[in-house]
């Protein structure tokens, strides 16, 4: 799959709010693995403080370009497929607090401490800063995060939107589009989709306080992002859920 090169580099979204694409990983699923290229959202708060939304591989580089522009105080596993790298820029950066779903220390394939848990709206951890949902299924939950400043909605998983001329091989290829996540109609694949039936009424509910927190930008982990006209992408996008 074609990187979004360069990769490990600070890309600005709009004021003090930047995206980092880093190298593509192995995601393991029905016994094959899968290419999949990862994307880390960077926040400076009110603060100053740096909140790093689902932390790619850790790079002193990319680290040294961060704390240029302010100390790393928060790291965030947003859901329960992404909190790998967590572990490592704790380690490198002992003060920052980690910030994760609900059970996924029941889950994680590698041991780390969160410091606390990501809760459901109306609380929120930095209220001055962003609204803040979860989402519950049987296979991920993820927590979702409008920050408010830049009108831009960051996302994991809940939306996957890969450009399929980037993807080298034919059967990626038709597996993407099958499922629901290539572009220019990518959403939440197929079987995360079903994965949330047994909470349709507050995914349905939390689908329309994302509408109504009307964002101008759309970022998710994988594939292209929606820079303008982010809330009809997602109204197109959870129409499903809707």
């Amino acid at each position: 799959m074609r990187p979004y090169v360069p990769l490990n580099t600070l890309k600005p979204v709009g004021e003090d709010i930047w995206i980092v694409d880093g190298p593509e990983i192995g995601f393991d699923y029905l016994g094959a693995t899968i290419p999949f290229p990862t994307r880390m959202t960077v926040v400076r708060l009110a603060s100053g403080d740096l909140w790093l939304h689902s932390p790619i591989a850790f790079d002193e580089a990319l680290a040294a370009s961060l704390t240029a522009i302010g100390p790393i105080r928060y790291l965030i596993a947003p859901n329960t497929i992404h909190y790998w790298y967590v572990p490592d820029w704790k380690a490198r950066c002992p003060g920052a607090e980690v910030h994760a779903v609900p059970n996924l220390l029941r889950r994680a394939k590698r041991p780390f401490a969160i410091d606390h848990p990501l809760v459901a709206w109306p609380a929120a951890a930095w209220p001055d800063d962003f609204d803040q949902d979860l989402f519950t299924g049987d296979v991920v939950t993820e927590a979702v995060f409008h920050h408010r400043a830049s009108r831009t909605l960051i996302l994991t998983d809940l939306i996957e939107n890969f450009e399929l001329e980037r993807v080298e091989s034919r059967l990626l290829r038709a597996v993407l589009k099958l499922g629901g996540a290539a572009d220019p109609d990518g959403k939440a694949p197929f079987d995360m989709r079903l994965s949330f039936w047994r909470n349709r009424k507050r995914i349905r509910a939390s689908a329309r306080r994302m509408l109504d927190w009307a964002p101008e930008r759309v970022i998710m982990a994988h594939g292209r992002w929606y820079e303008r006209d982010g809330t009809a992408e997602l109204r197109r996008a959870f129409r499903w859920a809707l």
